[in-house]
C-alpha cells in the first residue's frame, strides 16, 4: 500500500513538472490547446469516463440540465452541507440543489456515480440577439467506463422520469375550464386555469372504506400500468361514472381522485361548445397525466337513454341511426345557439381514434339520474368504473364526526353510537345533509351530536310512514331504484342490436322498393 501512494505522488509530481514547464515554454494562445490535449491522453488511460450536461444548448434551454437539477435536489437535501434553494412558478415547495463547484455521490443499480455542479464565468460576449447568462453552467458526470452501457440506456430516462414526477408533486394543481364560445385566451389556448385548492382526500371523504380503497388500489394500477396498457394494445385512459342522488360527494370524490394523483384536472362545460370538431380540439389541448371532467352530464346535454325515446318508430329511427342526438334539444334538432354536438361526437371523445392523442388520463363524468343516460355511454371502455355515491351510512358517520367535530368513536356514548347506527342508513341522509348539520352546532360538540340524532330520527319515521323503505311495505329503497334503473340501462345495450338490425332490414326494403 505505501509503495501505492508513493507511485501515485511520483505521478503527481510529475503532472505538476509538465505543467510549470508548459506554462514557460508554450506561448498563451496554444495553450488551452495543450490542456484539452493533456486532458485527453489522461482520459484515454483512466478508468472513468466524463459527460458534460450543459445549462443551454445553444441558445435554447436544456431540459436535462434542469432534470439532473431536480432530480439531485432529494440526495442534496439529506446529504449535502452547502445547498442552494430555489421555488418555481406555481411551486408550493422549497427545491434543494447543488452549490457551485460542489459535487455529490449517487448509486443507481450498483453503480457508483459522480455529479459536480460546474460554474464558471463566461467570456466576454459579442453583439448576439439574445443575451447569455454571465456565467456558464452545467453538470459533469463521472462513471466507470465499465458502466457506460447501464448508465446511457437506464440512468439517464430513470432521472427524467423522477424529474417530472418530483415536478408534479411540487407543482400547485390547476383547474381548467374551456374558454366562453370557444375563443382562445392570449396565449392562444382554449383553457383557462386557476389553482386547485380543494383540499378533500380519501382521509376526509365520507365513503364506505371497503369502496374507497377498491377505487384507490383501482387507480394506483392505472397509474402504475403503462406496460399492462401497452401489451394488452389498449389506450392508456380510464373512464370512472359517478352517480346518486345530489349531495353524496360526486364533486368530493373528484377532487380527492386529484389529490391522490396530482393531476390537473379539466372541467368541460360541453354548452359552450359548438360542433364535434371542437370538442376534438379541445381533447387534444387538454395534457397527460390528466382528469377530464363533466358533471351532471345529463343535464348539461341531451343524451337520453334512445330506448326511452319518442314512441314515434320516425323519430326513434333517426336518433338511432348514426347516433346523431343533439345537445339541447328534445327533439334532436339543432338548437338555437348553433349547437351541433352529437352523441356520436361525445363517444368517439372518451373513446375514439382522437380519444388515444395523450397518454395517463382519466374520464370522469357525474350523474344524479343513470337512468337517463344512454346505454353506449355505460359500457366498459367509456365508464369502465361505475361508482354508486350513497346515502351516508354509519362508517361514512364516524368520518364525519371526525372531520367535522374531532370525534372519535369512543368520545361519544355508545347508547347514541348504537342509536345512530340504527336509523342512519334508513334516514336517507345525505353526507351534505349531515355536514350541515355537524356545522351549524359546532362550537357545541355534545348539543351537535344531540341534534343530528333527533335529525336522523326524524327521517326514518317520514320515511317510514311514507313506505319509502324496504321492509314491512316492501318497497324498495330510492337508491335501490337507481341501482336496479342502472342495471336495466347496461342491459338494454343486448337489445340494441336488435333493434338495430330490425331498423335496418326496414331500411334496405325502403331502397329496394
Amino acid at each position: 500500500m505505501k509503495e501505492y501512494w508513493t507511485s501515485l505522488a511520483s505521478l503527481l509530481g510529475v503532472f505538476a513538472f509538465c505543467q510549470s514547464l508548459m506554462q514557460s515554454i508554450i506561448p498563451p494562445e496554444l495553450r488551452f490547446a495543450f490542456l484539452k490535449l493533456f486532458n485527453r491522453t489522461f482520459h484515454l488511460f483512466s478508468s472513468y469516463c466524463y459527460f458534460d450536461i450543459t445549462e443551454l444548448d445553444g441558445v435554447n434551454t436544456n431540459e436535462l440540465y434542469n432534470a439532473v437539477q431536480l432530480y439531485l435536489s432529494t440526495s442534496v437535501s439529506i446529504a449535502g452541507n452547502r445547498l442552494s434553494l430555489t421555488r418555481a412558478v406555481n411551486s408550493s415547495s422549497i427545491t434543494f440543489g447543488l452549490s457551485n463547484n460542489d459535487s455529490i455521490v449517487d448509486t443507481f443499480n450498483n453503480a457508483t456515480v459522480l455529479w459536480e455542479h460546474v460554474v464558471t464565468q463566461r467570456q466576454t460576449q459579442t453583439f448576439a440577439w439574445r443575451p447569455l447568462p454571465e456565467e456558464k453552467r452545467g453538470f459533469t458526470l463521472r462513471i466507470k467506463k465499465r458502466d457506460k452501457t447501464l448508465i446511457l440506456n437506464s440512468y439517464l430516462d430513470y432521472i427524467v422520469e423522477k424529474a417530472n414526477e418530483i415536478r408534479r408533486k411540487n407543482q400547485d394543481r390547476l383547474l381548467y375550464t374551456n374558454t366562453r364560445g370557444g375563443s382562445l385566451d392570449s396565449r392562444g389556448h382554449p383553457w383557462e386555469s386557476v389553482p386547485f385548492k380543494h383540499p378533500s382526500t380519501f382521509e376526509t371523504l365520507a365513503m364506505d372504506p371497503t369502496k374507497k380503497q377498491e377505487i384507490m388500489d383501482d387507480l394506483k394500477d392505472f397509474v402504475l400500468g403503462q406496460m399492462f396498457y401497452q401489451k394488452t394494445g389498449r389506450a392508456w385512459k380510464r373512464g370512472y361514472l359517478l352517480y346518486g342522488p345530489p349531495g353524496t360527494g360526486k364533486s368530493s370524490m373528484i377532487a380527492a381522485m386529484v389529490n391522490y394523483l396530482g393531476y390537473d384536472i379539466y372541467d368541460l362545460e360541453l354548452t359552450e361548445v359548438h360542433s364535434n370538431s371542437e370538442l376534438r380540439k379541445l381533447l387534444m389541448k387538454t395534457s397527460s397525466k390528466s382528469i377530464i371532467v363533466i358533471e351532471d352530464i345529463d343535464c348539461s346535454i341531451n343524451l337520453t337513454n334512445r330506448n326511452k325515446s319518442s314512441g314515434l318508430k320516425a323519430d326513434h329511427q333517426n336518433l338511432r341511426i348514426g347516433s346523431e342526438t343533439r345537445i339541447g334539444s328534445g327533439s334532436g334538432e339543432e338548437s338555437g345557439n348553433g349547437n351541433t354536438i352529437t352523441l356520436s361526437g361525445l363517444l368517439n371523445f372518451t373513446d375514439g381514434l382522437w380519444s388515444c392523442c395523450g397518454s395517463e388520463r382519466i374520464f370522469v363524468f357525474t350523474t344524479n339520474h343513470i337512468e337517463k343516460l344512454d346505454p353506449a355511454l355505460l359500457r366498459s371502455g367509456r365508464m369502465d368504473m361505475h361508482v354508486c355515491m350513497s346515502y351516508c351510512d354509519f362508517p361514512s358517520l364516524k368520518i364525519l364526526l371526525r372531520n367535522y367535530l374531532g370525534y372519535e368513536e369512543e368520545d361519544v356514548g355508545d347508547d347514541v353510537l348504537k342509536e345512530m347506527e340504527r336509523v342512519v342508513e334508513k334516514a336517507e341522509m345525505t353526507p351534505a345533509d349531515v355536514s350541515e348539520a355537524l356545522i351549524r352546532n359546532r362550537r357545541d360538540k355534545e348539543k351537535a351530536v344531540r341534534e343530528l340524532l333527533v335529525e336522523l330520527k326524524s327521517r326514518w319515521e317520514r320515511n317510514v310512514k311514507g313506505g319509502k323503505l324496504r321492509g314491512q311495505s316492501g318497497n324498495l329503497r330510492e337508491l335501490e331504484i337507481v341501482e336496479e334503473e342502472e342495471k336495466r340501462a347496461i342491459d338494454s345495450q343486448n337489445e340494441d342490436g336488435d333493434n338495430v338490425e330490425d331498423e335496418t332490414e326496414l331500411e334496405d326494403n325502403a331502397c329496394k322498393d
